[in-house]
């Protein structure tokens, strides 16, 4: 299974914003980017000559590095996107957003994708009652995911669920019996990815 196994702060400094990579420490005034403002390595406070090119590059970096896909991968979301009928930047959102691994982030069943990615991964999530362990596998409306029936996990994923308050208007959560529905698909406006997806479009069009 690929994966990146760099730092995960650094690459919320280089793109300059919380990407929420490292879970409950983002939260906190120990968050590297709170502390470290500014881009990693020798060179990071100094002056950086921007151009079109360079926008558009670092919006795609930080979708791909705040759903946690691989350039390949990604490329392929891309052209998926490119093909549906729609806007092709809102679509791309919309068949990220609907990873298993976000979603059981977005129903804060994990802390960050990248814990979501090794419940999924160890097969602690079951999808309209199935097992499943494949992190990209695509949600459905009307689909439920539970976790499974003495999972190893549960009392971490329930200590999760206290770190959020409220869920996207098109999931429905029951923590207390540990299931999660989705209702339909995102809209654009309920979609929180510090992203500006025409960007990427842009960047792909040349």
């Amino acid at each position: 299974m690929a994966r990146e196994t760099g730092p995960q702060c650094r690459q919320c400094r280089r793109e300059g914003e919380q990407l929420f990579l490292k879970g409950a420490k983002c939260y906190t005034p120990k968050c590297p980017v709170v502390r470290r403002p500014y881009p990693p390595g020798e060179h990071g406070r100094g002056r950086i000559r921007q151009s079109e090119y360079l926008l558009q590059l670092r919006e795609k970096q930080k979708m791909r590095r705040f759903y946690q896909v691989l350039e390949a991968q990604f490329r392929r979301y891309y052209d998926k996107a490119s093909r549906q009928p729609g806007i092709t930047g809102e679509n791309l959102l919309r068949l990220l957003e609907l990873r298993l691994d976000n979603v059981v982030t977005r129903l804060a069943f994990a802390s960050s994708r990248r814990e979501a990615r090794q419940l999924v991964r160890h097969g602690h999530f079951l999808v309209n009652g199935r097992r499943v362990d494949i992190p990209s596998y695509q949600v459905r409306p009307d689909d439920v995911i539970t976790v499974k029936s003495n999972s190893a996990a549960e009392n971490v994923i329930r200590q999760n669920t206290e770190l959020v308050s409220s869920l996207p208007p098109w999931l429905q959560a029951d923590h207390d019996a540990l299931t999660g529905k989705i209702l339909r698909a995102p809209e654009r406006e309920e979609i929180d990815t510090p992203v500006r997806e025409q960007l990427i479009v842009e960047l792909y069009s040349k």
